[in-house]
């Protein structure tokens, strides 16, 4: 069981990270990523949306759409239960911390639709993981979105001062250090455990 746990979780954060492997959940990463802060924020809501998602929607599989026969249902229901996660995610941010809410912006409503949440828990559900499996799947998901963006946040806010031609100022730079982050990612594809 601990080396199972070991696996998903290693392979969540480096294997198959969730930006830079499956390219699941760019929008965020590309729009929250400016700031340091605000990239730490955004991926710790995304870890926690993460891990309580995989739990609840683990629970709901399990006890109320499998028996009932339901399983048709699943990503709706999945996304309905996100939806919620979001919203109390928000309502404590707006409460607790105002500054990080306003930072956050449209990327805060937008976790709801995030590709890389549903993502996980669809993922539990095709790999028939058990609910410590399908939490610890979660968390470190959320985990490797989260040293993704902010790896990225920070190579952002260095190349904001250095020279490159004109032609890739803007956008065209965050995609081309992306894009030399996942390459640099792909490196533990070869890698087993165990």
């Amino acid at each position: 069981m601990l080396t199972s746990i070991l696996s998903i979780s290693l392979g969540a954060i480096l294997i198959n990270n969730f930006i830079f492997s499956q390219f699941l959940g760019c929008c965020p990463f590309l729009g929250c990523s400016s700031k340091v802060d605000t990239a730490v924020g955004m991926g710790l809501a995304v870890t926690f949306v993460m891990g309580l998602a995989s739990a609840i929607c683990w629970v709901v599989n399990e006890y109320v759409l499998m028996p009932l026969g339901l399983a048709f249902l699943q990503t709706l229901t999945f996304i309905l239960v996100i939806a919620a996660l979001v919203q109390f995610v928000e309502m404590f941010l707006k409460k607790s911390i105002p500054s990080l809410y306003s930072a956050l912006g449209i990327y805060l409503p937008l976790i709801t639709t995030n590709c890389a949440v549903l993502g996980v828990v669809l993922l539990n559900v095709q790999n028939k993981y058990n609910f410590i499996e399908s939490t610890v799947y979660g968390i470190t998901g959320g985990l490797g979105f989260l040293l993704a963006i902010v790896l990225f946040a920070s190579v952002r806010e260095r190349v904001e001062f250095a020279e490159y031609p004109k032609s890739f100022e803007g956008f065209p730079i965050c995609l081309v250090t992306a894009s030399l982050l996942a390459l640099a990612f792909m490196g533990f594809s070869g890698m087993k455990i165990f």
